[in-house]
């Protein structure tokens, strides 16, 4: 996992959660909608702590984790900016695949928003989603991002240079056997699993979830461009408002997650 940690010690997913801001804006609305009014939250692979911090803003009591010390820093130095460093009960650097300093059935729900971008054998996989099980209370939720593999490949045919091996036939058959994916430039995304998503369900019920909803985290409207929202904004708050809503109403439909590059599954602890 050093080649991850050298990854994210040096990218600002902070700003990519800015400028990609969709992503955020889907997966908090429905975080927020199926969440208890309070309670104990962990979230494990948290990065420079931007859902944690709206989280703790909500009043939460939060627990933030993350494989990359770095972005534990940041988060903790965001938090404190944000005036909620208080909601935290802790900032940990702590492998998805090893939560063993955490009590079991320890939170109310977790999160875990980038660590199944990164666990590229089956064992690793399951490791992390076994330790997930763990430590949340039985009946809690549980909020998991995948990548998808049809989405993925989509975007290497359109951007083979960028996303090379995949800039070759082979390239590509071997990522759509595998999942795998391992970038040959230095210092771009690496080290990377995408999921194909009939397999996710199965992949979580089989280690102790109910399935409630997949979300497609993009919705309808990851691909439009700045020009394309600020005409929408232009015809004023009510109707950018009703344009939201359809956003986050669609972003339910199983017929465009293949549409999306990041999917939120949405579970509950049996």
């Amino acid at each position: 996992m050093e080649n991850v940690i050298r990854y994210y010690s040096s990218f600002d997913e902070w700003g990519r959660l800015e400028r990609e801001a969709l992503e955020f804006l889907v997966n908090s609305h429905f975080i927020r909608s199926l969440l208890p009014s309070n309670g104990r939250i962990l979230d494990i692979g948290a990065g420079p702590g931007k859902y944690s911090i709206a989280l703790a803003q909500r009043g939460y009591e939060v627990t933030l984790a993350d494989l990359t010390p770095s972005l534990v820093d940041q988060a903790k130095h965001r938090a404190r900016e944000a005036g909620v460093e208080s909601q935290f009960e802790g900032f940990h650097v702590a492998d998805a695949r090893d939560l063993s300093r955490f009590e079991d059935g320890q939170f109310d729900a977790c999160l875990m928003l980038g660590p199944m971008y990164h666990l590229q054998t089956e064992e690793d996989r399951s490791r992390a989603i076994n330790e997930l099980h763990s430590v949340t209370k039985k009946d809690g939720l549980v909020f998991v991002a995948f990548m998808s593999r049809i989405r993925h490949l989509t975007t290497s045919l359109m951007f083979p240079e960028a996303w090379k091996p995949n800039d070759t036939v082979q390239g590509i058959v071997d990522f759509l056997e595998t999942g795998v994916f391992n970038h040959n430039d230095e210092g771009r995304f690496t080290g990377a699993f995408y999921f194909n998503i009939e397999d996710i369900d199965p992949f979580m019920e089989a280690r102790g979830f109910e399935i409630m909803r997949i979300i497609a985290s993009g919705s309808i409207a990851g691909a439009m461009k700045p020009e394309q929202w600020d005409y929408w904004r232009r015809q004023g708050d009510v109707e950018f408002e009703q344009v939201m809503e359809i956003i986050m109403k669609t972003a339910e439909s199983p017929y465009i997650l293949g549409a999306s590059s990041h999917l939120l599954f949405i579970g509950r602890r049996i």
